[in-house]
């Protein structure tokens, strides 16, 4: 039995508001109109944190400025949820300054994915707070229809667990080991986890259930990542692999991303599930992060239970 000692927000309710950080790259307001149309949309009330557009090259403003958006996010008792706009590049640089017994004494739901993997690792470090990882606030309805606004709003306002089913048109989805296991999902952006090894916040894999994506980076180097993970024994007692999207992680070598994941997950001893629609590519579905889940490879679903109560 997974233990579910994990730290859940309350659901969000239509009336409440949510703050919208850029805690890793920049963005801008025309980027994240549909985003805030959407959550306006389902009753809530999206506001634009005070350096949410800021840019210093590829930062979304100074460190402090990112830290001083989360840390007045989790402080401020009328946000009930955040929502990161965007990942990139930067979160790991304001980790270490949030303050984590505010966000243990009124726990959010705290929505990204990508370079929030860094965010959502060091949260769980610190608060041990669930996690939603999903589409962020800068919106492209070509990328994340409709079905991708309903996955992310289940997963922001209802308790009931979710389900994601491997879909067959994905490209990882012949990365399979058939099987069953139970475990608290885990992971996110595979280069992310990678970067988190030797850091405070890589959490302690034993029993979970990992779950992976990356967007363009060509199969050697997710060859790199994973040996990496293999050979500090980050992978030693994991329950299954979750295998998201790989998009755009193609070169002129003929060695496939599916290969290079079969490759290095396939003798691991335990249950994978490749073709889940989860991470950059089109149809980006939803899951909560930091709960527990049921991988059953076989039947080809992945069920996780909810990040809020």
């Amino acid at each position: 039995m997974v233990p579910d000692d994990c730290l859940r927000p309350p659901a969000l309710r239509p009336g409440d508001a949510v703050m919208l950080v850029s805690p890793s790259g920049p963005t801008r307001p025309e980027r994240v109109a549909r985003g805030i149309e959407l959550l306006t949309g389902w009753g809530l009330r999206p506001v634009p944190a005070p350096n949410a557009y800021a840019r210093r090259g590829y930062l979304a403003g100074d460190d402090a400025l990112r830290a001083a958006d989360l840390n007045a996010a989790f402080a401020d008792p009328e946000i009930r949820g955040v929502i990161c706009t965007r990942g990139g590049y930067g979160a790991q640089r304001v980790v270490d300054l949030i303050d984590m017994a505010a966000v243990r004494r009124d726990p959010k739901v705290v929505a990204g994915f990508s370079d929030i993997t860094a965010l959502q690792f060091a949260l769980w470090r610190g608060a041990r707070l669930a996690g939603v990882h999903g589409p962020g606030a800068a919106w492209r309805d070509e990328r994340t229809p409709l079905r991708s606004a309903e996955s992310l709003h289940a997963a922001l306002t209802s308790a009931e667990p979710v389900t994601v089913a491997a879909v067959e048109a994905e490209e990882t989805y012949p990365v399979r080991v058939p099987g069953r296991a139970e475990g608290r999902l885990l992971g996110g952006n595979l280069c992310l986890i990678t970067a988190s090894i030797g850091t405070p916040d890589m959490p302690d894999l034993t029993g979970a259930i990992l779950l992976v994506e990356e967007v363009q980076e060509p199969p050697y180097k997710v060859d790199r990542m994973l040996t990496h993970l293999r050979r500090c024994g980050a992978l030693d007692g994991i329950a299954a692999v979750a295998v998201g999207q790989f998009t755009e992680c193609a070169d002129d070598w003929d060695t496939t991303v599916v290969d290079v994941l079969t490759d290095r997950l396939g003798d691991l001893g335990v249950p994978v599930l490749g073709g889940l629609p989860i991470g950059h590519g089109p149809d980006q579905l939803t899951v909560p992060v930091g709960t527990p889940a049921v991988l059953d490879a076989t039947t080809g679903t992945l069920t996780v239970t909810s990040a809020v109560r």
